[in-house]
């Protein structure tokens, strides 16, 4: 998810700007919404997954304002990995645009035509990716404080099989 994350990133910001060829600005389009689209299935099964199976408990010698942090940052990154794609999906359905993938197999949109909501849409997903961008920067600056600071083996806890 994080390299499907990190891989729309640079396709939104580009492909939004003046001068670039329509052929590239439509192909970064296409690729932007149904990325999206895979990442918003993903955050679903990934939610339904993190409810049913807890992580294990933080280690004893963090302080609990730590735990308490690195649980809201973690809760408001699945919050914005769920809300990003969702607005995005509702920005592009209710602006009256195609999502490819979807129309492809079949899928209407779950959304009515409208203006109003396709801007209302538009200013969430773009006053999210703020918000994640800066918990994003946040939750690297503590993993890299517990790997290379610390060197405590929370860092290590990120990684599949070694929790």
């Amino acid at each position: 998810m994080a390299l499907l994350v990190l891989a729309t990133i640079p396709a939104g910001a580009i492909m939004i700007q003046d001068g670039i060829s329509r052929s590239l600005q439509n192909t970064l389009f296409i690729f932007h919404k149904n990325v999206g689209v895979l990442l918003l299935l993903l955050i679903v099964v990934r939610l339904a997954y993190r409810l049913r199976n807890p992580p294990p408990p933080e280690p004893a010698h963090l302080a609990e304002w730590q735990v308490t942090v690195a649980g809201a940052v973690h809760w408001a990154l699945y919050g914005l990995l769920f809300l990003m794609p969702l607005s995005g999906y509702v920005r592009v359905r209710a602006g009256g645009f195609p999502i490819e993938a979807l129309d492809a197999l079949g899928v209407p949109a779950l959304v009515p035509r409208s203006d109003a909501l396709a801007n209302f849409a538009k200013a969430t997903h773009f006053w999210c990716s703020w918000a994640i961008a800066a918990l994003v920067a946040l939750h690297i600056a503590a993993a890299l404080q517990h790997a290379v600071l610390k060197k405590d083996g929370v860092f290590q806890r990120m990684w599949p099989g070694r929790a």
